[in-house]
């Protein structure tokens, strides 16, 4: 994959990061308390998943990715997300079995849904847009 490609697919997974945070202040400001916390985390999560696939659906042409690249881009977004998951918690002094608690389906989390999505998007798009 081509340098320039690489930091096209690390701006992409930005925006994506801006739109992760953007949701999570909505997840607790509104959803949350307006929904509970089962149907809060449930509709965060699918609003954050179609964040994603329009985020990918959106810049695949400037991203200019083919099939196999695509399928690379999507495995480092996962990657830089899950760094990024850890990272932040850690740093925030959250125990690592807190952070792991957050990858499983108790109570309407539909977190590891999400980070499927965010693996496959970029090929998601590609299908969508019907490029090879």
């Amino acid at each position: 994959m081509a340098v320039e490609m690489a930091l096209r697919a690390c701006g992409l997974w930005l925006v994506i990061l801006v739109c992760a945070v953007a949701n999570g202040v909505l997840r607790e400001a509104v959803l949350i308390p307006t929904l509970g916390s089962a149907w809060g985390l449930i509709l965060s999560g699918v609003l954050l998943s179609a964040l994603v696939l329009l985020v990918a659906y959106l810049g695949l042409p400037w991203l200019r990715a083919r099939g196999s690249e695509r399928i690379v881009i999507g495995v480092g977004w996962l990657v830089a997300t899950l760094i990024f998951e850890f990272s932040f918690g850690l740093l925030r002094g959250k125990p690592f079995e807190e952070i792991l608690a957050a990858y499983t389906f108790k109570g309407g989390n539909i977190w590891p849904v999400v980070l499927l999505i965010v693996a496959v998007a970029p090929w998601v798009a590609g299908k969508l847009r019907g490029v090879a």
